[in-house]
Formats: structure tokens, C-alpha cells, sequence
């Protein structure tokens, strides 16, 4: 066994790899760039090196650097994580060049497994079943159209040496086929080199299972039972969860045999993921299952794996890069419980999903189940890597505990001000669908309505409330007074009234106004809130209480996840309506890289109609005409670098030009 590793990632993963090697009593070695100088995965680490600027590709990406701190500091092993280099093969073979230890998949398996075209054609030699679609090299858009058109729609475009949900674009009908293949190329040439792309039948009630297999070096190959992945957005997954719901012993086989005979394939070593997508429309069936892709690396969602198996993968890929024999053999690899997680992104649900950068200024996870973090309080979310920034893990007996204790785990995240979404995933967990569950990978777009919806309750309201009351009861009430009554739940004195006492705040940039009162006989008096001239309903603070933080003027109620900012400073300006373009201007929602800029100035628009993109946290954004118009400023051109906020174009409506 080697005896120190060097992680070529960050984050989260960096720190996951870093906790079995300690354990293993293998000395951990970081590399980082200068937007990492403060993580905590460098902390975290023995020994670490910066090896260049915050782009990743002048420091994750730069192989030769990340070579270079590998002698530097004396490692025996490279671990890649996930993302990056991770399946890299001409990486694979330059480490095992250098004279060291490579934990990962043979350079081969990788190739041979990277390109989906390729991967498929591999698939069917070798009896797994594919999906129906286009694989071939005509790249011509009249020729990629025209195989569209003769597969129906809805297709996929999915770029051939893709992942992680980029380069994918659903299309519907043929008239939007065009744009969102140059959409798809763009995504795809800035995150993987390639623009090449093949197309796919689209799956009406698609489910997305996968299966995690583990191969050695002797030759043997078992799998770890399977994952079901379904709840997406956009492609990228939300909440994933292991076993799969509906999945009895026999699709289990069928699709677990596939899984394997798919990795010997390739002579697989390692961990490594078959992705599978089901036609559920008439519940799983081992005849409606088809092969998508393999990930030749550890996933994201391997967290779940090890919790119904006890297996911890890492120590895993350590002994089988050392030469060692898989440590189970398949019988005894058990499925125990069940066992969910959920991605902590850093984006703001209620804007689109936006990414959010930023100070994580208060930062509290839950402590009773399983985190996988590679932040902390007081770190920073950067515009440079992807928003995810936690994964929470629950293992239970059944899936309607994992559901209840993940769900109650997600409202007890507490993160500002960086934006999150754990109230939706909350949401998620709660809804009656997902509970019973019936979920395919369209749930979300199709639910969307009902799991962005948030009403905040008089509760949230009345604990911010009952701290600022104390300033402004203290100028219209005459005289101390103490008493059995709602007084006690909030902590502050009250005197006996001369007047109400009426004061405006702000709520989540909204304009709101409260009067307090004390109302009835000195000895037998309660206290009344209303808001917006509509009374307030405080008596659950009596068993319940909210966690919140105050600043000078400033209360910050969390609840379910989802966080409310009060604001009562005694100048108000705005009508606290805020900006989405309404007023024609569309301003850069976060830092970004100008990557297309379709429209002149001049250039009649209509509404919805993309006018800027731009390329931030490796993901694109449309900025689009808010209303039918004209063009009337473009400030940008494509390959500008633009800050938050940067006034991008204008857009004027036909009657004003």
C-alpha cells in the first residue's frame, strides 16, 4: 500500500478522500489555486501546493502542474475525485508514467468508455441493451436535423464526450431543433473540448437508475446494488437514493447483470457507475431499461451506496490501485435499510435557480446524520466552480423514515447570505408524490409551480418582530410591568400603553407596516401584532421557536430551510418590487463570461426571446427580452469577462420606440 496521495480536486471530494486516508494512515497531499487559498480542503490536507489562478484551466486542469506538486511532495498516488481529470485517460497514463500510483480507472476503460457514441456501440456488441438514437460521425447540422426528424420528437442532444448534466438540451419540436444544438455545442467545447453530440429518443416517463460496480485487477468484477437518481433539474441531480423504489429481485438482477457485463467489458478496475434509463411509464421492467453511459470514476451520490452496504468505496479504490482482490465477494455484499441524499447547492430557487456567490457569513449544517462538506462558516462560494457546497445523508430502515429524516434535516440548514436551496429540497421530500414514490426525471419541471411556492408564516414574522418590538415599545409605554402573559416569549419589557406603538420594515425587500398594542387591564393583558392592518398570530412561539440572528438592524428568521431577512433600519427607500428587467435592462444576475450575444442593436425582439448568455459556475444563463421591443444598447461582446449587476443591454417596448 502507498503510503502518501495526492488529491487532484477540491472541495467536498477532496475532503472525503482525505478522511479514508487518514484513517488508512496515508499522508494527504492538496493542490489548489488562489481562489482555494482558504478552504478548508487545504486545511484539511498534510502538505499543500498552489499550483495556479482561480480558472481551472491554468490549475485543476493543468496536468503538468498537478504532476509537478506530485514530485514536489514526495506522493506515491494520485486520487482524481470526480470532475476535472478524473476521466482524463491521457492524465491516467501520465501518472502511471511518472512512477506513480493512478486510483482510478485504466486509461483504457476510460477512452473506451468516454465517447457515449462509441460506449454504445461497445454496449450492444456485448448484449446490453441501448437506447434507440443517432451515434454516427456526420456532425453536419442538416445531417443531425434530419435524424431528429426521423427519430421523433421529443430527442435528447447529448454531447458525445459529456456528463454531469452539461451539453444536454431536451428539444420538443423541430422549428427550436437548431438553436439548441449550437447551444449544446457551446456548453460542451467549454467543458470538455469536444463539441461532437449524438441524439436520443427522449423517454416520455424517463426514471434514472444506475448501478455502482467495482472491478480488480485480478479480473473480477461485482456491483453494490443499485441507485435511483430521477429527481433532476435540468439534467443535474437533486436528490438521489439507494435502492431504487418499485425495483423487485428479478429487474434487480437483470439490470445489475447488465451493469456488470457492461464493465468487464472494458476490463474495468476501480469504481465506476452504469447509468441506466427507464421507461417507467408502466412501473420498472428489466425490458424497458436501457443503457445510457458509464462513469468511468467515483460519483457524487456513492454516499448512499456505502450506507446500505457498509462498504466505504474510497478505502476500496486504495486497495484495488495497490494491487488488491475486491474485498467482498458478490454474495456477501448486502443491501441494508435505505439510504438518501440531497445536494446543498449554493443558488437562489426563487431567481430562477441562479448561482450564488459569496461570504458564507453564517454557515450551520445539521449534526445527527451524515455531511459531506468542503466548506465552512466564513468561507467563500466562488463564481469559478460548481454551487454545490454539501451533500446530507440519512440511512433508515425504510424509505418513508430516509424521506421524513431527510426532509427534517433540510430544514434545519441555516446559510446566509449566500442563497441555498434546502427549502426546496424540503419541498421535494414533502410532497406526496415524491413520498410515494412516483418520480420520474421530470417531476420537478412538471411540480415546479408547487415547489417553489413559499408563504411565510405569522411565525417567522412574529420572532423578528417580537426582538425589534422592544425599540419601539419603549418610546409609547409609560411604565414597567411585568405578568403572565405572551410578554415572556419574547424576552423584553413592556410598560403600560399611552398609544400603539407603529413602525415600518422591510421583508425580504418588501415594504411592510406593524402596530403593536397592549390591550386589556394592567393584571390580565395581552399583546397584539398586526401587520399590514391584519392581525398577527404568535401563540405557537410558546412551544416552538425559530432559529434567528440579529445585527443592528437587521433579523434573520430561518424556517424550513428557506431564510427570511428582516430589515428595520429607520430609512426606507423603493417599493421593494425589485428588478428581473421589467424596466428593459438586463443586468448580469452574477460574475460571468460572455459566451453568446445573438442580437444587434436595432434588432426587433419578442418576448422570451434570448438577447445575452452568459457562462458562469460552468453553466449557461439566458438573459432574455423581457417584453416585445427593440434593442436599443448591447454593452457586451462575446469573450467579456462582466461583474455582478454590469448593465448588459436595453431593451425599449415598441411603443416607446
Amino acid at each position: 500500500m502507498f503510503k502518501s496521495v495526492l488529491v487532484a480536486n477540491r472541495g467536498e471530494i477532496a475532503c472525503r478522500v482525505f478522511r479514508t486516508a487518514k484513517r488508512m494512515g496515508v499522508r494527504t497531499i492538496a493542490v489548489y489555486s488562489e481562489a482555494d487559498a482558504d478552504a478548508l480542503f487545504v486545511r484539511e490536507a498534510d502538505e499543500a501546493v498552489l499550483i495556479g489562478p482561480a480558472a481551472a484551466r491554468q490549475s485543476y486542469l493543468d496536468q503538468a502542474r498537478v504532476l509537478a506538486a506530485a514530485k514536489a511532495t514526495g506522493a506515491e498516488a494520485i486520487h482524481p475525485g470526480y470532475g476535472f481529470l478524473s476521466e482524463n485517460a491521457d492524465f491516467a497514463e501520465a501518472v502511471e508514467a511518472a512512477g506513480l500510483v493512478w486510483i482510478g480507472a485504466p486509461a483504457a476503460s476510460i477512452r473506451a468508455m468516454g465517447l457515449k457514441d462509441a460506449a454504445k456501440k461497445l454496449m450492444v456488441e456485448a448484449g446490453v441493451p441501448v437506447t434507440p438514437g443517432y451515434m454516427g460521425d456526420d456532425q453536419s447540422e442538416t445531417r443531425l436535423k434530419s435524424e431528429a426528424d426521423a427519430i421523433g420528437y421529443p430527442v435528447l442532444i447529448k454531447a458525445v464526450a459529456g456528463g454531469g448534466g452539461k451539453g444536454m438540451r431536451r428539444v420538443d419540436e423541430a422549428d427550436a431543433f437548431l438553436d439548441a444544438l449550437a447551444s449544446c455545442r457551446r456548453e460542451a467545447a467549454s467543458s470538455f473540448g469536444d463539441d461532437r453530440v449524438l441524439i436520443e429518443k427522449y423517454i416520455l416517463s424517463p426514471r434514472h437508475i444506475e448501478v455502482q460496480v467495482f472491478g480488480d485487477k485480478h479480473g473480477t468484477v461485482v456491483h453494490l446494488n443499485e441507485r435511483d437518481c430521477s429527481l433532476q433539474r435540468r439534467h443535474q441531480k437533486v436528490i438521489e437514493e439507494a435502492p431504487a423504489p418499485g425495483m423487485d429481485a428479478a429487474t434487480r438482477a437483470a439490470v445489475t447483470d447488465a451493469a456488470v457485463r457492461a464493465a468487464k467489458a472494458v476490463d474495468y478496475v476501480g469504481a465506476g457507475t452504469i447509468e441506466f434509463i427507464a421507461d417507467a411509464s408502466e412501473g420498472l421492467r428489466a425490458d424497458r431499461i436501457w443503457f445510457m453511459e458509464m462513469n468511468t470514476r467515483l460519483q457524487v451520490e456513492h454516499p448512499v451506496t456505502e450506507m446500505i452496504t457498509g462498504v466505504d468505496l474510497v478505502e476500496w479504490q486504495f486497495r484495488a490501485a495497490a494491487g488488491e482482490p475486491v474485498p467482498l465477494a458478490q454474495a456477501d455484499i448486502p443491501l441494508n435499510g435505505w439510504a438518501m441524499e440531497a445536494r446543498l447547492y449554493a443558488e437562489d430557487p426563487a431567481n430562477g435557480f441562479l448561482p450564488s456567490t459569496g461570504k458564507l457569513e453564517h454557515f450551520i449544517l445539521p449534526d445527527d446524520i451524515r455531511v459531506d462538506t468542503g466548506v465552512e462558516q466564513g468561507g467563500e462560494v466562488s463564481q469559478f466552480y460548481d454551487p454545490m457546497i454539501a451533500k446530507l445523508i440519512v440511512h433508515e430502515t425504510s424509505r418513508e423514515a430516509a424521506a421524513a429524516r431527510l426532509a427534517d434535516a433540510c430544514a434545519e440548514v441555516e446559510v446566509w447570505p449566500v442563497k441555498t436551496n434546502a427549502g426546496f429540497l424540503k419541498q421535494c421530500l414533502d410532497h406526496p408524490r415524491f413520498i410515494s414514490g412516483d418520480v420520474d426525471t421530470g417531476f420537478i419541471a412538471n411540480e415546479e409551480g408547487s415547489l417553489l411556492h413559499r408563504k411565510t408564516s405569522d411565525l417567522v414574522v412574529a420572532a423578528a418582530l417580537g426582538w425589534r418590538s422592544e425599540v419601539f415599545i419603549g418610546a409609547a409605554y409609560e411604565r414597567d410591568i411585568w405578568g403572565p402573559s405572551p410578554a415572556h416569549l419574547f424576552g423584553f419589557r413592556l410598560n403600560r400603553p399611552a398609544r400603539p406603538a407603529t413602525f415600518a420594515f422591510t421583508q425580504d425587500g418588501v415594504r411592510r407596516e406593524a402596530q403593536v398594542e397592549v390591550i386589556g387591564p394592567q393584571k390580565d393583558w395581552r399583546l397584539e401584532f398586526r401587520v399590514d392592518d391584519a392581525p398577527l398570530d404568535y401563540s405557537e412561539l410558546a412551544h416552538r421557536r425559530l432559529p434567528t440572528t440579529y445585527g443592528d438592524d437587521e433579523v434573520l428568521v430561518f424556517e424550513r430551510g428557506s431564510v427570511s431577512s428582516f430589515d428595520f433600519a429607520p430609512a426606507f427607500s423603493g417599493d421593494g418590487s425589485g428588478s428581473s428587467g421589467s424596466d428593459g435592462a438586463l443586468r448580469a444576475p452574477m460574475p460571468g463570461k460572455i459566451v453568446a450575444a445573438p442580437v444587434k442593436v436595432g434588432d426587433a425582439v419578442v418576448k422570451g426571446q434570448p438577447v445575452i448568455v452568459l457562462e458562469a459556475m460552468k453553466m449557461e444563463h439566458a438573459l432574455t427580452a423581457p417584453f416585445d421591443g427593440v434593442a436599443t444598447e448591447i454593452n457586451v461582446a462575446v469573450g467579456d469577462q462582466v461583474a455582478a449587476d454590469a448593465m448588459l443591454a436595453v431593451v425599449k417596448a415598441e411603443q416607446e420606440t
